[in-house]
């Protein structure tokens, strides 16, 4: 089964970032934590190389990174994002030794976990990713468990073990019932699984909580193949024209146009 391409999609998911950390804090008299001045800049470069590598301006946010960890050699979110910026640029090794090093600092850290499965997962090593997903999902405290339970969803898809995908994905429906990818995961399993009612359901869905101009010609083609096979000749040919129109090049286009 093919993956869908959830790129576009994931971009605030993947990557959201606990940039609070558990690097060097001192206690007053209080017994009140108090930030260092190294710990604070730490933090503060660290978030300015997140903010340049969504931008993708990668070279500048490993400047940051380097002010980050000169400032405070052990700060974990910082090896995390660099790690990031390390996949991006697709330097493996670099970027696996820093999530490995930014989870030995701070082994709770859900979104260290989250991001290296996804680096597991997009390298191959599904089952492996796995593991960091639901390593994340134990923090009580994990802001965002929806997007774990997606990406494993995604990368169980990916690997083959569809039953699980299906698990996942409906956890972070669960969680977060409008949310996008959960939705288009769902339709296009629905409709591999022959289940063509369900499908046309969960891409209605997905078509309402998402801006029009965010539909690719691979999730128009879904729709179209759907309606085709429901046998809804008003709503296959109103997104075979927006496939022919927006996307006339495409493969997918192509598909359509040669009655596939």
């Amino acid at each position: 089964m093919r993956l869908l391409s959830y790129t576009g999609l994931l971009s605030g998911l993947l990557f959201a970032l606990g940039l609070a950390g558990c690097a060097t804090q001192t206690t007053n008299s209080s017994g009140q934590q108090v930030i260092t001045r190294t710990l604070a800049s730490a933090r503060v470069h660290t978030e300015l190389a997140a903010s340049y590598y969504e931008r993708i301006q990668l070279g500048v946010a490993l400047e940051e990174l380097g002010k980050a960890l000169k400032a405070e050699p052990d700060y974990a979110p910082a090896y995390n994002v660099r790690g990031l910026v390390n996949m991006a640029l697709h330097e493996d090794r670099q970027a696996e030794e820093d999530f490995q090093h930014s989870l030995r600092l701070d082994s709770s850290d859900s979104d260290a976990h989250n991001n290296y499965g996804w680096f597991l997962c997009q390298r191959g090593k599904e089952r492996d990713s796995i593991k960091h997903f639901m390593a994340a999902l134990k923090n009580p405290l994990y802001a965002t468990p929806e997007k774990s339970y997606l990406n494993a969803g995604v990368c169980s898809k990916k690997g083959g073990n569809t039953r699980d995908a299906e698990e996942f994905l409906q956890k972070a429906l669960i969680l977060r019932p409008n949310m996008p990818e959960a939705l288009l995961g769902l339709a296009d399993m629905s409709f591999a699984n022959g289940d063509y009612a369900g499908a046309k359901s969960y891409f209605m869905r997905f078509a309402q909580v998402s801006e029009p101009a965010s539909l690719t010609a691979e999730n128009l083609w879904l729709a179209v193949r759907i309606e085709r096979r429901l046998g809804d000749k008003n709503s296959e040919e109103s997104y075979a024209l927006q496939l022919r129109k927006r996307f006339p090049d495409s493969r997918e286009t192509q598909l359509m146009l040669h009655g596939q």
